[in-house]
């Protein structure tokens, strides 16, 4: 519900402040004098196209507040809890500013905010009618939506959301998987040579520098098998394990006659022995593993350079060749696989679709039984509204499917029976569509959506009984919500709870609005100047009185 209006330097208003209540508000004032630049100042602080230049000639900017109250279920805290807001104490509070030049900012409950998030929150806060009514009942597009809402549908067109969802998921698994399976089967023979190749030659991981320390060992372990066999002899028996030997056996003949003098040579000697010892048998152990058959460095070699060669082929480092191999298995297994894979995904996407198109059929049916609805209930309405020979028709073709069904929705009139049906605001007069769009909206009001609806000058054009008529519609649509009416209609008017009059008023050379509410003598002032015009009379203020007493 819209509490508070506040404006400062639009237009030709410099400061006002409105305080609006639930039930049915109206605003009245001659001509000229400024209720629509109300609503031109409402639609800018809820981010509505509207006029490019709205700031008061002589200000550096303009500014508007609009309070708004939010009970706990009101579809705005959805918008509100997407954006990173919240609504304090069901309080929230828009404003926005216009300066000179076209720049405009926007804040909710001080958060500075887009106008994507602005008008996203405005479609759940207000719905503007009027005979230009292109934001609502007017616009084809949302004609589906409003049908489902009057047929209490919600539940059917979430079924059908959920099963378009299921069936497009279940065909994108099977396009996958038939991609990929065409892509397997391109490359089969391929894959198969590869995979036979790779499992003959059963690379292992780190081999392949294995292989290469072997073989540059073997290539050189001729000519350092020599030095090594020198070696070995110059240590072994016919060397220097000979002549220690001799050393020790000569020092240990004349030990006896030293008288001590030999035991730290003799016992340094036989360390020197032991150490002799296990060098020669670590360079007799480098000999053996230094002989090979020269067989063994072809094999190798031949190894090794296939490794390389299958590496190079595939454009992978030699240790990777094992994952390859094993890669290469999974795809043929999946090919292999593939086929009883794909024919279980294809009855998975055929069983989605039939579901989808029940569900489909089923909310097409059920449309077509609250359209049957809609129309006569739109019937029953237009006839207090003078309106009994036109012919409302709620039109339903098949369309493609989607999240939302096979449904296009249309609502046509006929003014005359007999005439061609056609589009709301291509077949009415401006009186007749408003007259249309309220009966319109009387059949498809959920007053519980918390939804402020304004209507803008709807009773243009109609007078005396159908304009009471209006009155008690808009007076019902109003109750246990709220409707701002724009009027110049008395009889609608003097149906309203609370009354606001819009005036002109001059200060030297400057032309400024005013809204002041009317209590019951200032009610009764008004609407006899709405009855008789600039004079009014004693019978003008009788008349008056007789329609507030209703």
């Amino acid at each position: 519900m819209l509490r508070a209006l506040d404006i400062r330097d639009m237009l030709i208003i410099d400061r006002l402040e409105l305080r609006f209540r639930p039930g049915l508000n109206v605003l009245t004032g001659e001509t000229g004098a400024g209720k629509s630049i109300l609503l031109d100042c409402l639609g800018f602080v809820l981010g509505w196209r509207g006029r490019a230049e709205l700031v008061r000639a002589g200000a550096d900017e303009g500014e508007v507040v609009a309070e708004f109250a939010l009970d706990s279920g009101h579809p705005a805290h959805a918008v509100l809890e997407e954006a990173g807001l919240a609504a304090e104490d069901g309080a929230l509070l828009i404003r926005r500013v216009n300066r000179t030049g076209g720049a405009k900012t926007a804040w909710v409950n001080d958060r500075r905010v887009s106008g994507e998030v602005l008008r996203r929150l405005s479609d759940t806060l207000v719905e503007l009618h009027g005979q230009q009514d292109d934001r609502g009942l007017l616009d084809p597009r949302v004609h589906r939506s409003m049908l489902d809402a009057f047929g209490g549908l919600g539940d059917q067109v979430a079924g059908v959301r959920a099963a378009w969802a299921a069936r497009r998921a279940t065909a994108k698994r099977l396009a996958e998987a038939e991609a990929a399976l065409d892509e397997v089967r391109a490359e089969e023979e391929f894959l198969r040579h590869a995979a036979r190749e790779l499992d003959a030659l059963a690379p292992e991981p780190g081999e392949e520098a294995d292989l290469d320390a072997r073989r540059r060992m073997m290539q050189g372990a001729e000519r350092v098998r020599e030095d090594v066999a020198r070696a070995r002899a110059a240590l072994g028996t016919d060397g220097a394990e000979r002549m220690m030997g001799d050393a020790l056996r000569w020092l240990e003949g004349a030990a006896d006659a030293t008288e001590g003098r030999l035991e730290e040579p003799l016992a340094a000697l036989s360390r020197a022995m032991v150490e002799l010892g296990e060098a020669l048998a670590g360079v007799e152990d480098t000999l053996e593993a230094l002989s090979f058959d020269p067989l063994e460095l072809e094999r190798t070699e031949e190894r090794l350079f296939a490794i390389r060669g299958l590496a190079r082929k595939h454009q992978v480092m030699p240790d990777d060749l094992p994952e390859l191999a094993e890669s290469l298995r999974a795809r043929l297994e999946a090919l292999d696989a593939g086929a009883d894979r794909l024919a279980g995904l294809e009855a998975d996407a055929q069983e989605a679709g039939r579901a989808y198109d029940r569900a489909a059929e089923a909310l097409s049916a059920a449309r077509a039984e609250a359209a049957e609805r809609l129309d006569a209930a739109v019937t029953a309405e237009l006839a207090p509204l003078r309106m009994e020979r036109a012919v409302f028709t709620t039109r339903m073709e098949r369309a493609d499917p989607g999240p939302e069904g096979r449904d296009t929705v249309q609502f046509t009139v006929a003014t005359n029976p007999g005439a061609p049906a056609g589009p709301l605001n291509r077949i009415a007069s401006g009186g007749e569509l408003s007259r249309f769009l309220l009966a319109l909206k009387v059949c498809l009001a959920a007053p519980d959506r918390g939804v402020t609806m304004i209507f803008d000058e709807i009773d243009r054009g109609v007078g005396g009984a159908t304009a009471d008529a209006v009155g008690r519609r808009l007076k019902a649509l109003a109750r246990g919500g709220q409707v701002l009416v724009v009027t110049h209609s008395p009889q609608v008017a003097a149906l309203g709870a609370h009354h606001w009059r819009v005036a002109k008023r001059v200060e030297g050379e400057t032309t400024l609005t005013a809204v002041t509410p009317l209590d019951a003598g200032g009610r009764v002032e008004e609407l006899a100047r709405m009855l008789a015009g600039d004079r009014v009379t004693a019978e003008a203020r009788a008349a008056a009185e007789a329609l507030l007493a209703g």
